[in-house]
């Protein structure tokens, strides 16, 4: 392995944080950039799926070759991490990511994005086209089919820029309250609302000084 690869390699972000960035730029920065993290229910919960997915045996069936925990990287996005599964399907065998969420499908893509990044790095890992994967939803307990198309792809490398250049710079967003913060594990830490709106410190400083 050469020095640039190694040194590229080095600077390599987590693969989630392109879904944490889609979802919520702040949440991103608080993980990635100052390290904070908070565990409730849900995230106990999926941290839980996850470890029970990925852990468990690999598979082979007719056609079709079942791998979990499948270590990741791509250089092209700046990302490594895990897949849940990769089912190797077909002759020549052909890989299909497949995500393992708690909840169930979202309004936003951020999903698909993660999803979608793990499509490239397995194409830049075993050179090789990978067209479609899937998510499966706990809550739901089905299946949801995800085409890479151009769109995604685009959109997924849009937002691995935009989180990779705000991890490098170690900045974190000023808070923008959506509707996801009330589910969200680091509202305490975030403080959406108040730092939305923060509290007038010069008129309070002229008020003491008034008394």
């Amino acid at each position: 392995m050469t020095a640039d690869l190694l040194a590229a390699e080095d600077t390599l972000m987590p693969l989630s944080a392109l879904q944490h960035h889609l979802f919520c730029p702040r949440q991103c920065a608080l993980i990635h950039v100052e390290q904070q993290w908070a565990e409730d229910g849900a995230t106990a919960e999926g941290r839980l799926l996850h470890e029970r997915v990925d852990t468990g045996p690999g598979e082979t069936r007719p056609g079709m070759r079942v791998a979990r925990g499948v270590a990741l990287r791509s250089l092209a996005l700046g990302v490594s991490g895990r897949a849940d599964v990769v089912e190797f399907v077909g002759r020549p065998p052909r890989p299909f990511p497949v995500e393992y969420k708690r909840g169930k499908p979202k309004a936003h893509r951020a999903d698909e994005v993660q999803l979608c990044a793990q499509a490239i790095c397995l194409e830049e890992m075993l050179s090789t086209e990978v067209d479609e994967g899937a998510l499966f939803y706990g809550q739901t307990r089905r299946r949801v089919a995800v085409r890479f198309d151009a769109a995604l792809r685009r959109l997924t490398a849009e937002t691995a820029g935009a989180a990779r250049a705000n991890i490098a710079a170690g900045r974190t967003p000023p808070p923008v309250p959506i509707p996801g913060c009330r589910a969200c594990s680091l509202q305490s830490a975030c403080q959406p609302e108040r730092m939305a709106a923060p509290p007038n410190v010069a008129g309070w400083l002229l008020a003491q000084v008034g008394r």
